[in-house]
C-alpha cells in the first residue's frame, strides 16, 4: 500500500453507489476506502474502532441519516473531516449539513474528477463546494434571505465585519492584510476570533451567517 494514502469511510445506503465509488477509487494511488457503512449508526461504530482521514456520507439513509450522524459527531466532540455527496440540493438541507461542520458538499451527479478534487481540498485543510451548492450557500438560488437563522446572534466588531466581507469576496489572507493595512498574522487572528464568536466551523458556514445578518 502506498504511504500517505487518504483513508476513507464511505457511508451510503445504496450498495451500487458504494460499489461504483469503490471501483473508481481503487484505480487511484492516492485514496483508499478502508470501510463502508450503510448508515450513520454503523459509521459511528466504525469510527470508534478506526481513524479515517475523511468520511464521505450521504444524507438520506435509514436508521440514522446524515444530519443525525453529523449532529451526533458534534455532540460527542469528534473532530472528523466530512464530505457530503448527495442528490439533495435543498437549501435547508445543504445549510444544515454545513452548519454541522461538513467540510465539503458535492452532488452525486458531479463528475468523478470533481469528487477527487473535493477530497484533495479537504485533505489540505480547505473546504470544497460544487458550483450549485455554493450558489445555494450564497442565497443566489432563492433570491431572498432565509427566514430561519442557523447560528446564534453574536455581535462582531467593525473590523471583524470588514474581514468577513473581504473573506466573502474570496480575498486571500495576504490580500486582506494589504487592503486593511494590517499583518497577515492579525488577519488570521481575526478569522479565528470570528469563527469562535459566530460558532461557524467553515467559511461556508460564515457565509451563511453573514448573509443572514446583512453583513455582505
Amino acid at each position: 500500500m502506498k504511504e500517505n494514502k487518504i483513508t476513507i469511510l464511505l457511508v451510503d445506503d445504496h450498495p451500487m453507489i458504494r460499489d461504483a465509488m469503490s471501483l473508481y477509487f481503487s484505480k487511484t494511488e492516492e485514496i483508499e476506502i478502508l470501510a463502508e457503512a450503510n448508515n450513520g449508526k454503523e459509521a459511528l461504530e466504525l469510527l470508534e474502532q478506526k481513524e479515517f482521514d475523511l468520511v464521505i456520507t450521504d444524507i438520506a439513509m435509514p436508521e440514522m441519516n446524515g444530519v443525525e450522524f453529523l449532529t451526533e459527531l458534534q455532540s460527542r466532540g469528534v473532530e472528523q473531516d466530512v464530505l457530503v455527496i448527495s442528490m439533495i440540493n435543498e437549501v435547508s438541507q445543504v445549510k444544515k449539513m454545513i452548519s454541522l461542520g461538513a467540510n465539503g458538499y458535492v452532488l452525486k451527479n458531479s463528475p468523478k474528477e470533481e469528487i477527487m478534487e473535493a477530497i484533495k481540498a479537504i485533505k489540505n485543510g480547505e473546504t470544497y463546494y460544487s458550483k450549485e451548492v455554493y450558489e445555494i450557500i450564497m442565497g443566489q438560488l432563492t433570491g431572498r434571505k432565509p427566514k430561519q437563522r442557523l447560528t446564534v446572534e453574536i455581535p462582531l466588531s467593525r473590523r471583524e465585519k470588514e474581514v468577513v466581507k473581504l473573506v466573502m469576496d474570496e480575498l486571500t489572507n495576504q490580500e486582506i492584510a494589504e487592503k486593511l493595512f494590517i499583518s497577515v498574522r492579525t488577519v488570521e487572528a481575526h478569522k479565528r476570533n470570528i469563527l469562535e464568536k459566530t460558532g461557524c466551523k467553515t467559511v461556508a458556514g460564515l457565509a451563511i451567517y453573514a448573509i443572514e445578518r446583512g453583513i455582505v
